[in-house]
């Protein structure tokens, strides 16, 4: 799952992210309404959650929250350091799901997040998200198990996480730099361009009817890597 952080405070935003990405999910950061407005136009379709500060250097979460919600229905939460009645008051009229006040402990916001994310699986019944398919791939999300034409297959830590990465990114090119980002703590270490492609071997070894020619992993020469749509 992909959580969009608006945070213009680059200090908390890297250790939410850091945390964030400790509990299995994705994130992408903006620091203003401007660059979270072009992000939620690019990718409102993988967003699972949005953590907006409600005072940004160019406007207000509640703009941005009014803008998600117009698009799509998921789950807002507020992060802010005012914390009278009628600022809660008016981010949950606006459809926010909750409301943090900083400083906060990161633990009761991960609790937080889950909890809302429960909510609203189990509101609009999302269980098709937690299985995805591609060509004759099927990973079960929460369970973290693949299996290819019907047959378990067994991967590493490191292998699950580089295919959540391409399955949450359909069709979409990305860089080594982007896969080596969103990979390294998986493996509790520095990962380095010979390991990953190391790793995007095996896994087309593994998944691949013809790992030379691969569709699930495509090479998308010069850029990068793309999943097959």
């Amino acid at each position: 799952m992909t959580i969009l952080l608006v945070e213009d405070d680059k200090t908390i935003a890297l250790g939410l992210e850091y945390s964030l990405q400790q509990e299995g999910f994705e994130t992408i950061h903006a620091v203003d309404v401007a660059s979270a407005k072009s992000m939620i136009s690019a990718s409102i379709e993988s967003i699972s959650l949005c953590l907006l500060d409600l005072s940004l250097p160019d406007g207000s979460g509640y703009e941005l929250c009014e803008l998600v919600k117009g698009k799509k229905d998921i789950p807002v939460i507020f992060l802010t350091v005012v914390d009278d009645e009628v600022n809660v008051v008016m981010g949950l009229d606006m459809g926010a799901d909750d409301y943090i006040t900083k400083p906060f402990r990161i633990r009761e916001l991960i609790s937080r997040i889950k909890s809302v994310l429960r909510r609203y699986e189990k509101q609009h019944g999302h269980e098709q998200n937690t299985r995805v398919e591609l060509y004759d791939v099927e990973v079960a999300v929460q369970e973290a198990k693949v299996w290819k034409a019907g047959q378990e297959v067994m991967l590493t830590a490191l292998e699950y996480r580089l295919l959540l990465i391409f399955l949450q990114h359909k069709g979409q090119v990305l860089s080594r730099a982007q896969l080596l980002e969103q990979i390294w703590d998986v493996a509790g270490e520095f990962v380095n361009d010979n390991t990953l492609t190391v790793y995007i071997k095996r896994l087309r070894e593994k998944l691949e009817d013809h790992p030379q020619q691969p569709q699930i992993i495509q090479t998308v020469r010069g850029l990068g890597y793309r999943a097959g749509e």
